[in-house]
């Protein structure tokens, strides 16, 4: 088994066995491109099967003095990933990740906005082109349901259930889930829907995509990231901002707001309650402000 082949069994495994996304596949795919380049770079022949601890170990070094702590950390649990599968399919015997270190790193809290901050990014639309509807509901749906981006650009118009006031989300590994939508959130995607969308020469494969672009087709990630950080010009935001942020920001106020962790959970659709309690660091004066209203000794 050469590299190549190493790489694209591995891509494919990712996909049909683990319902990767494609992003996911091809982050995965990427760490395993640095580990390949070392050893063209380096003239080291040691296959997929031969490779040892030592020389993992060397690369790691090596990735060390070019990259920060967290993308060290990222690239070792790709790589282990990768071994675990070769493991796995009996390929070879060990991981040779297995005593290599993973750098401590601190939890890097996410960034937010306030509400006032979204209320001025929305309010900087412009409405009088058809485009505004579009992005209008596209920032609505991003802080009112907490969507990620690619959960965002592959909603269609299938899964919304504006009757019973839910939208259907495919999220990470094709798992769906339901998330509740506002009423103001649905009306400004029917605005954009009946008013604005019916007119696009929709394309062959993109009639069900709720979002499309002025050609018809399906918005990509990249649209929706330019979209964001213009607005965030045209206001003067100092803050770097993505459509993480507003997810973030959805979680965080609703945590503010007195909502439940497990209810945040559920709606962002965390695999894990810990993925969701980093939401509890963000905020430290609404904590103490528990604190002092409901514990018995104030």
């Amino acid at each position: 088994m050469n590299w190549n082949q190493a790489l694209q069994d591995y891509k494919t495994y990712l996909k049909i066995e683990r319902g990767l996304s494609s992003n996911s596949i091809s982050n995965y795919g990427l760490d395993l491109q640095k580990l390949m380049d070392y050893l063209s770079e380096h003239d080291i022949p040691e296959s997929p099967i031969q490779i040892d601890q030592e020389t993992v170990q060397q690369f790691i070094y090596d990735v060390a003095k070019t990259v920060n702590p967290r993308s060290q950390a990222r690239i070792i649990s790709g790589l282990k990933g990768f071994f675990n599968y070769l493991v796995f399919e009996d390929y070879r015997p060990d991981n040779p990740m297995d005593l290599i270190e993973t750098p401590k790193i601190g939890r890097k809290l996410p960034d937010t906005l306030s509400v006032d901050e979204i209320n001025v990014l929305i309010l900087a639309i412009d409405l009088s082109k058809p485009e505004g509807e579009r992005n209008r509901a596209i920032l609505e749906t991003l802080y009112g349901c907490g969507l990620r981006v690619s959960e965002l650009v592959n909603l269609k118009l299938s899964d919304l259930y504006f009757d019973e006031d839910f939208i259907k989300v495919t999220g990470k590994g094709n798992k769906q889930r339901f998330v509740p939508i506002s009423d103001i959130n649905q009306k400004y995607i029917n605005i954009y829907r009946y008013e604005v969308r019916v007119h696009l020469p929709i394309q062959k494969e993109h009639e069900d995509f709720v979002f499309l672009n002025r050609r018809g087709k399906q918005l990509t990630r990249a649209m929706i990231f330019t979209i964001i950080k213009r607005l965030a010009e045209d206001v003067g935001l100092k803050k770097s901002i993505s459509p993480h942020t507003f997810r973030h920001s959805f979680a965080t106020h609703l945590l503010e707001n007195g909502a439940d962790l497990r209810a945040i959970q559920q709606m962002l659709g965390h695999e894990s309650i810990t993925t969701t309690e980093v939401y509890m660091h963000v905020n430290r004066k609404h904590l103490a402000k528990v604190l002092n209203e409901f514990h018995p000794r104030k």
